[in-house]
């Protein structure tokens, strides 16, 4: 497979450099290749999407809601074969891709359905004979940047929303997801949407990703990534005086309680904290644990830690596949041997055999570290968790929130009033009671606090009210 834009309804190969995808589960496989495409091509994009503009948002609702309702059927009539296809160029194993996939479907027909909803209220009138209310309106051509590590679904639940509004789009996949994009790109094209609406731009971030955030008049921009590129994006967003949102990283937080269900407990943090190789932002990366419950809940981690299978992305056993590129791979390795170093083993676990030629790494838990040691406060973004003990719920709750992350957080426990206090205490976007930190419902809005959002969120009814702005109408229907 190779790459080429999406401008225009058009299929626009650039000029430019090119670099060929080997899979991470397997180096002397080639992928595909990408063609990277430069300035003028996010400029044609723009005019393309500005056109499509004026046509796309004087549908009808239902008429989008139609559109999003194809594309869903779509996406679904292909589910093996792109879930199939990024999984091999990013190496999340295909059970995972398979239910990404199925959630963009999920997320396309969820949108699809408010192209039927209200758009505003009724807001009286201290005057006779007005009628006065709100509606919602359309920002205009809106930049999406997406993250490699959920290829289907984060492009998904900025599209869909923003589709269902009115917007056209301008989307930058990120470098090592752009043959899963391209692919989508090819699906949509199937659909009646119109030409334009939606415009994919293959390329480096410090080439097209800039010219979209500094030389292009869009105005919006739906960001997903690391928290210095989101600073970056944020800053000039602000300078421009445009809408932004932008959801950055994550350390988050388990707490078991020494009256939790360890075996339970055990599996969903090991879960949370290895699934996708823990390169998700909602990813468990510290493990709080009462001190009266530390040998039992770890006696329960490490049974649970044998049904953890590290293989090949496309092999259906596969609990954990490798990390997605040679820089996560160096990235993550780094801190692995920090932790070897500097931190106490509690339990590593071997790679299968016959995986040397692929981005593997030994999925870890360590101890014996305090608060405010690296691999407690920065996000590894890969399968490394640390355990640190509490003396009681209370100091368990200060070590939860003594990070500048704040997307996720989770308790185990069975009581009931501990519960609520930590949904209440917990200084955290997304706070959960018996379950993993990783993942929210597509229904659900999805956001963090601090460092780990701009404050907005993605997903449910929330996502609606980034993609437009308010517009406040009356009319003296009498004189």
């Amino acid at each position: 497979m190779e790459t080429t834009n999406w401008i225009g309804g058009e299929w626009v190969k650039p000029g430019g450099q090119q670099r060929d995808v080997m899979n991470p589960s397997n180096l002397s496989e080639k992928v595909g290749t990408i063609h990277f495409s430069d300035e003028t091509d996010i400029i044609e994009a723009e005019a393309a999407a500005k056109e499509a503009y004026r046509k796309w948002s004087s549908m009808p609702g239902a008429k989008r809601g139609d559109v999003l309702y194809e594309m869903a059927a779509v996406l679904e009539k292909n589910m093996t074969d792109i879930a199939e296809l990024a999984s091999s160029e990013m190496g999340k194993p295909i059970t995972e891709m398979k239910g990404e996939v199925l959630r963009g479907v999920q997320l396309l027909r969820y949108y699809a359905s408010e192209g039927v909803r209200s758009q505003g209220n009724l807001v009286p009138s201290s005057d006779v004979n007005v009628l006065q209310y709100t509606k919602r309106v359309p920002l205009g051509v809106v930049g999406l940047i997406t993250p490699w590590n959920f290829p289907v679904a984060i492009p998904i639940w900025k599209i869909a929303p923003a589709l269902i509004s009115g917007n056209t789009i301008l989307w930058k996949p990120a470098e090592p997801a752009s043959l899963t994009a391209f692919r989508l790109g090819e699906l949509f094209a199937e659909t009646s949407l119109p030409e334009g609406v939606v415009n994919i731009i293959i390329g480096k971030g410090r080439d097209v990703g800039n010219a979209l955030l500094e030389k292009t008049e869009i105005n919006a921009v739906s960001f997903t990534g690391s928290t210095s590129t989101g600073q970056r994006v944020a800053s000039i967003c602000a300078a421009r005086n445009i809408k932004y949102q932008t959801e950055m990283g994550g350390k988050n937080a388990a707490i078991v309680l020494r009256d939790a269900d360890f075996q339970k407990a055990a599996s969903m943090v090991v879960s949370g904290a290895f699934r996708s190789a823990g390169q998700k932002c909602t990813a468990t990366s510290r493990i709080i644990v009462e001190k009266e419950a530390y040998e039992p809940f770890v006696e329960a981690l490490k049974a649970e830690m044998e049904a953890v299978k590290v293989n090949h992305a496309l092999d259906m056993n596969a609990y954990m596949g490798p990390v997605a590129s040679k820089s996560q791979f160096d990235s993550v390795s780094e801190y692995l041997s920090v932790a070897k170093k500097e931190a106490e083993l509690v339990i590593e676990k071997e790679i299968e055999q016959g995986n040397v030629n692929g981005y593997f790494v030994n999925p870890m838990v360590v101890t014996g570290i305090g608060p405010d040691h690296k691999l407690v406060q920065e996000e590894v973004f890969g399968p490394l968790a640390v355990i640190l003990t509490a003396e009681d719920f209370e100091e368990a709750i200060s070590l939860a929130n003594q990070t500048v992350y704040g997307l996720s957080a989770s308790i185990f426990t069975q009581d009931l009033s501990k519960a609520h206090r930590f949904l209440e205490e917990a200084d955290a976007g997304m706070v959960r009671v018996n379950q993993e930190t990783a993942g929210v419902e597509y229904q659900a809005p999805f956001g963090g606090m601090k460092m780990s959002s701009s404050h907005t969120r993605e997903q449910g009814q929330a996502a609606l009210d980034f993609y437009t702005t308010l517009k406040t109408c009356s009319i003296k229907h009498t004189f």
